[in-house]
């Protein structure tokens, strides 16, 4: 049933809430770094393509990078949650499922066998490294009674991780001359990023938010048990495929985009749960205005924190976000 009275007006408020807090920090990201722009230059810059020097700072640098922060902040956050209501289980985020450590292998085996030594090359095999990992899990799974239960999922997960970490570190190990540059990927950052990066995953990004918005419903009835979404005349196993899916193409292009930005997907789920309550039908829309909220904030406080140096923004979701979903915990905001 539609939410009427005080709970639809809570959340339509923290809709709107996150909606300012969102363009302020689109604001912050294309104003604030190592040259502070005032606001009227941005704007100038961004509408009417002024503002000298600094509105060229603004349009060829910031601009991209803060195109990735939203597409890739609103991925991850959209995709742990799908992934949390898909094996009911509250501390899933991208990485149960080995796709973050998939995109790892795929930039890897890029560098050292390919020669691919540019980011907008690193998309595709990051994104391929992804699905591969993502269809094994499932494949795995999916054999056996029951089938891919939450379970046999985060158990396959975590085996596939276990391995496909183990082929990174023989990978680097046996080609030294690669380490550094996967480790500039490997840290997590949206700085460095073009515009050929948001051209190239765009389309993925659409993609996987259609599909794992299509399964709201079953999502909120998959949380009330398996039998209880039969029962509902929902189709678990289409839910889950459909839902697993969007949330691998979602993870795979943003951490293709950005490297594996932390904590996003994990606690962006819970913050969204804890304002505007379990349906899914508000809980992914707040979702993917909040990541790109919690990365764009974190990417600029990492750009003043250490001048004229900057903190990555995958370090500074961890450093910021950890301690924020522990308070969230100890007030028991966070459903179980």
């Amino acid at each position: 049933m539609p939410a009427t009275g005080p709970l639809a007006a809570r959340r339509i408020g923290w809709t709107v809430a996150a909606l300012v807090a969102l363009a302020v920090a689109v604001l912050l990201s294309l104003g604030v770094g190592a040259r502070a722009i005032a606001p009227s230059t941005v704007l100038d810059a961004v509408l009417h393509g002024g503002g000298g020097s600094d509105g060229e700072v603004v349009r060829e640098l910031r601009v991209p990078r803060t195109l990735i922060g939203l597409m890739v902040g609103a991925a991850l956050a959209l995709a742990g949650t799908a992934l949390q209501g898909i094996t009911r289980n509250p501390i899933a985020d991208p990485g149960i499922l080995g796709i973050s450590q998939g995109a790892s292998v795929g930039v890897v085996l890029a560098i050292a066998f390919a020669g691919v030594h540019t980011l907008t090359g690193y998309v595709w095999f990051a994104f391929a490294g992804a699905a591969v990992a993502a269809v094994a899990v499932y494949a795995i799974a999916s054999r056996g009674r029951g089938g891919a239960t939450p379970v046999k999922l985060a158990l396959g997960g975590a085996a596939i991780n276990a391995l496909l970490v183990s082929v990174t570190m023989a990978v680097l190990t046996t080609k030294a001359a690669a380490l550094d540059e996967f480790r500039f990927w490997q840290v997590g950052s949206i700085a460095g990023r073009d515009a050929a990066i948001v051209a190239q995953i765009w389309p993925f990004l659409l993609a996987g938010a259609v599909l794992v918005l299509a399964v709201a419903r079953g999502l909120d009835a998959l949380a009330l048990g398996e039998d209880v979404a039969k029962g509902l005349g929902r189709n678990v196993a289409a839910v889950r495929i459909v839902g697993g899916v969007g949330a691998t193409v979602l993870t795979g292009a943003g951490v293709a985009a950005a490297g594996p930005i932390a904590f996003i997907g994990l606690a962006v789920p819970h913050i969204a749960r804890a304002l505007v309550g379990a349906d899914h039908r508000w809980v992914l829309p707040l979702a993917a205005l909040i990541g790109p909220v919690m990365l764009l904030v974190s990417d600029v406080v990492g750009r003043v924190v250490v001048p004229p140096g900057e903190v990555p923004a995958g370090v500074m979701t961890a450093l910021l976000g950890v301690p924020f979903l522990i308070t969230l915990l100890r007030r028991k905001a966070v459903p179980a």
